[in-house]
């Protein structure tokens, strides 16, 4: 099918291109968004009367979406989840999961400005692209972690999973020492022990 972009979209094309899309992709996004009209002979000659107000609509909001969502980049946000010692999330950290976390009374983040093509199933510091408008994007960052305390340690810039997997192996060879520190001061010397049996037999 073809359409008029009525904005920018990525990997498409720019406000007045006319390009080829699947209908599937025009019907359930382009068009019901405002992004596009079908590209038919009237809707080309409307575009072309209306271009100079679209294009300054298409400005001002990219200007609202600047000025109000300017707090987001750069911004990071915590999530406490339960995930197993090798870091790995029982479950995921979705678009709607970081929509939420992100949005504010002043401004709202939906799942569709959340650029991931995969769910997050890892604890650690992730790096997600919001778009905020087809001209506008911002970078947060997610501090995904067990407890407040883990995340505080991963913005430090500590790598919880490492540290805690040395400090376990740390502790398991401390408590073998100990045992085997143990178990030698538990026995008798062998010549002892030869002789005990000597007197025993005579």
């Amino acid at each position: 099918m073809q359409v008029v972009l009525l904005e920018r979209v990525e990997k498409l094309g720019i406000i007045g291109d006319v390009v080829d899309v699947k209908p599937g992709y025009a019907r359930n996004f382009l068009l019901p968004q405002e992004k596009a009209l079908r590209a038919t002979k009237a809707n080309l000659e409307r575009f072309e009367r209306e271009r100079e107000a679209i294009e300054k609509l298409n400005a001002e909001r990219a200007e609202k979406a600047r000025e109000e969502g300017a707090h987001l980049d750069g911004a990071s946000f915590v999530l406490i989840r339960q995930a197993s010692e090798s870091g790995q999330l029982y479950g995921s950290v979705s678009t709607r999961d970081i929509a939420d976390v992100a949005s504010t009374d002043a401004f709202t983040v939906t799942r569709g400005m959340v650029d991931m093509n995969t769910a997050i199933k890892t604890l650690g510091l992730h790096k997600v692209r919001l778009v905020l408008h087809a001209d506008v994007d911002a970078t947060v960052t997610l501090n995904i972690a067990r407890t407040e305390d883990e995340a505080a340690r991963q913005a430090s810039g500590e790598d919880v999973i490492i540290a805690d997997a040395e400090e376990d192996r740390a502790l398991a060879e401390a408590q073998a020492v100990e045992l085997a520190e143990s178990g030698v001061e538990g026995e008798e010397p062998t010549e002892a022990k030869t002789t005990d049996k000597a007197d025993a037999d005579a």
